[in-house]
C-alpha cells in the first residue's frame, strides 16, 4: 500500500500555521497600522498643539518664543478673546437646545409609529442632506437667508414682515438681513447639525419599552405625565449623545462664521485666523484647547448618564 504523498509545504502554508498557533501575533500586526496613525498622527498633532500653546509671541517681531510661559492662556481671558469664547458657548448651547426641541417630535415618530416603508423615507429624508456638500448647504442658505432671499419674500407674502424686521432689530442677534446677523448664524448651525441630534435621539426612544408606557397609562397618568416621567428619562441618553456631536461641532465649525453672520469671530473662526494670517501659533493653540477641555468634561458627565449607550 503506497502512502499518500503530500504536496510540499511552501512559506504561505507555513505563515498560516504560525497565525493559527498563535493568534495574537495576527492580532498584534492587524491593529499596530492604525495604532501608529493615531498615536503619530492624532496624539503627536494634539502633543504638538498643547505643547505650543505654552509659548508666546514676541510682541516686537513676531516670532515664537519657544520658552515655557502661561502668557498665552493669560490672554484668552482678555476680553477681546474672552468674548469669542462666551459667543461659542452661548451659540453651542443655544444650537444644542433649538437641535433637541426639533429633533424628539421627529424622533420620536419615528420610533414609534413610522414602520415599513415609512421608516425607510424617514432614515432618507434624515440623510439626504448628509449626502449633499456642506459649502453647497452653508452658501445656499446665504441665499436663502438674504434680503432679497426667500425668507424675506414670503414673510412679506404673509404681511409678517414687520416680525422679520422686529427680529433682526433685536440687540445681539440682529442686523441689516438675517444672513449678515448672528441669529442667520444661528438658524444655519440647526439646520446643519439636526440630523446628528435625531438619530442617537431616535435610537434612544427606539429602546423604551411599550410596557412601559402602557402601565403608566394604566395607572392613569396622563400624557404629559407619561412624557416627564417615563419617555423624558429613558431617552435621555439619547438626548445627551445627540448633544455631544451638535454642541461639539459648533464649536469646532468656523466656515458658517465665515459665510453667514456678522464679522463676530468664534473659536473656530479664530484659531483659522490666528494660525493663518495673523502667525499667532501660541494663541490658535491656546483657543483650540479651550474646546478640547470642554468636550472632555462634557464627555465625563455624558457617560455617567449612559449617553454612550445611545450612539
Amino acid at each position: 500500500m503506497k502512502s499518500a504523498l503530500l504536496p510540499e509545504r511552501g512559506p504561505g502554508d507555513r505563515l498560516t500555521a504560525i497565525f493559527w498557533r498563535r493568534p495574537r501575533v495576527l492580532l498584534l500586526l492587524l491593529i499596530t497600522p492604525p495604532l501608529l496613525w493615531l498615536g503619530v498622527v492624532y496624539i503627536g498633532s494634539l502633543a504638538a498643539l498643547l505643547l505650543q500653546s505654552f509659548y508666546s509671541i514676541d510682541e516686537f517681531s513676531g516670532l515664537v518664543v519657544r520658552e515655557f510661559t502661561l502668557k498665552t492662556y493669560v490672554e484668552l481671558f482678555r476680553p477681546a478673546n474672552f468674548d469669542i469664547i462666551r459667543r461659542t458657548l452661548v451659540m453651542s448651547a443655544s444650537v444644542t437646545l433649538a437641535s433637541a426641541v426639533l429633533a424628539f417630535p421627529i424622533a420620536y415618530y419615528a420610533a414609534r409609529y413610522a414602520t415599513g416603508r415609512w421608516k425607510a423615507v424617514f432614515y432618507l429624508g434624515i440623510m439626504l442632506p448628509l449626502w449633499s456638500s456642506y459649502l453647497v448647504k452653508v452658501y445656499a442658505w446665504k441665499l436663502i437667508l438674504a434680503k432679497e432671499g426667500i425668507v424675506t419674500w414670503v414673510a412679506d407674502g404673509l404681511g409678517l414682515g414687520f416680525l422679520l424686521d422686529a427680529a433682526l432689530a433685536l440687540p445681539g442677534v440682529g442686523g441689516n438681513s438675517l444672513s449678515t446677523s448672528f441669529l442667520g448664524t444661528f438658524l444655519v448651525f440647526v439646520y446643519v447639525w439636526l440630523p446628528y441630534m435625531i438619530l442617537p435621539m431616535q435610537a434612544a426612544l427606539e429602546r423604551v419599552p411599550k410596557s412601559m408606557l402602557e402601565a403608566s397609562a394604566d395607572l392613569g397618568a396622563s400624557s404629559a405625565q407619561t412624557f416627564r416621567t417615563v419617555i423624558l428619562p429613558l431617552a435621555m441618553p439619547g438626548v445627551i449623545a445627540g448633544s455631544i456631536f451638535t454642541f461639539s461641532l459648533t464649536m469646532g465649525d468656523y466656515i458658517i462664521p465665515q459665510i453667514v453672520g456678522t464679522s463676530a469671530r468664534f473659536i473656530g473662526l479664530a484659531v483659522y485666523q490666528l494660525q493663518g494670517t495673523a502667525g499667532n501659533l501660541p494663541l490658535a493653540a491656546a483657543f483650540a484647547v479651550v474646546p478640547i477641555i470642554i468636550m472632555l468634561i462634557y464627555l465625563s458627565l455624558a457617560k455617567r448618564a449612559g449617553a454612550f449607550d445611545a450612539l
